[in-house]
């Protein structure tokens, strides 16, 4: 089984495939490092390409995330073990008010995908959990989603008490959701604005100036 068959597996959502090819790639002595970076990475890479041109959709990216979540689960503890480096650590909350999950989840998994570890704090998050969050877990990267327009305010109030918490300039700020724009993420002093799941990981990997 060849890192091309896992990346083919990966890009078409074939959870069975890729777990199968990664166990066989590791038994033929490829490194889990190889296996992440030269297949599963840039498969779920070359997914959210496609999804941003409009030539995969939600479920499309919902079955490659799940794919490569089944290589990950096999890789993770190899990559632990080989000391494998992460491009960066994202938490990822929808905002207080707002239960919706949906979103949130797929940005997690083609984070995931990308390379990134998260720290997925749930639905109707607090400003204080966030706060939290950043004080114990020092992530790069704070994602914070919203779905309804009444909850929109919330992210604002979030920036604020990251800044009162002396500890809005560790991290960088991404928001997304349905109604969210750049003018909005701008208006708020978020660091920046991701329109879908399919260019989540772009903009986190630009943000932290590691190549997409």
């Amino acid at each position: 089984m060849t890192l091309e068959n896992i990346y083919t597996a990966v890009l078409n959502g074939n959870a069975p495939d890729a777990a199968a090819g990664v166990s066989a790639a590791l038994e033929a002595g490829t490194s889990a490092e190889d296996i992440l970076h030269k297949a599963c990475i840039p498969a779920m890479t070359e997914v959210g390409r496609l999804f941003e041109l409009g030539d995969k959709f939600v479920p499309e990216m919902l079955i490659a995330a799940r794919a490569m979540q089944a290589a990950v689960e096999i890789l993770k503890p190899l990559l632990v073990d080989e000391g494998v480096e992460t491009v960066g650590t994202v938490v990822l909350g929808t905002v207080a008010g707002d239960l919706h999950d949906i979103g949130k989840n797929l940005v997690g998994m083609m984070l995931e995908g990308a390379g990134f570890e998260i720290i997925d704090l749930g639905t109707d998050v607090s400003p204080d959990a966030f706060v939290k969050a950043v004080q114990e877990k020092k992530p790069d990267i704070v994602g914070m989603s919203a779905l309804l327009t009444t909850t929109m305010p919330a992210m604002g109030r979030t920036i604020e008490a990251l800044k009162a918490a002396g500890v809005r300039d560790q991290v960088k700020i991404m928001v997304g959701g349905a109604p969210i724009s750049q003018d909005f993420a701008d208006k708020i002093g978020a660091d920046a604005f991701a329109g879908d799941a399919g260019s989540a990981s772009r903009v986190a990997k630009s943000m932290l100036g590691v190549a997409a």
